[in-house]
């Protein structure tokens, strides 16, 4: 009589399992969003020689600005969409010269982005 028992209890166990496992690929996954979000406007109206103060009211602040390279800020801007997508990763960089104006601008984006957005 104990081994009725005890086969009903492993069957009854294994379906627990069994449903529990389908339950986690149901896991609603949110999206991860950081850093800077820029609108292609906003960076293609940033040019050479415009001040600090007029980056930032443009772009906002930085996501890094260096510490120990105070003539660099870094906007960077990621982007995870639930589980199974690729995430979005920008980066966008201004180079500053001696009076604290526009000297260079990067565009840096990673090839990823042209896949992920498809």
């Amino acid at each position: 009589m104990t081994s009725i028992f005890t086969v009903f209890r492993l069957r009854r166990l294994a379906l627990a399992a069994l449903v529990l496992a389908a339950m986690t690929a149901c896991v609603h996954r949110i999206d991860i969003q950081q850093g800077n979000f820029l609108d292609k406007e906003d960076i293609d109206r940033i040019s050479v020689g415009m001040t600090r103060v007029q980056v930032r009211a443009l772009l906002g602040t930085p996501m890094v600005a260096d510490p120990f390279q105070g003539s660099r800020w870094d906007y960077v801007y990621y982007f995870k969409q639930g589980r199974l997508k690729k995430p979005v990763q920008r980066h966008f960089i201004v180079y500053f010269d001696g009076a604290d104006k526009v000297e260079k601008i990067d565009r840096a984006e990673q090839a990823d982005n042209k896949a992920a957005k498809s």
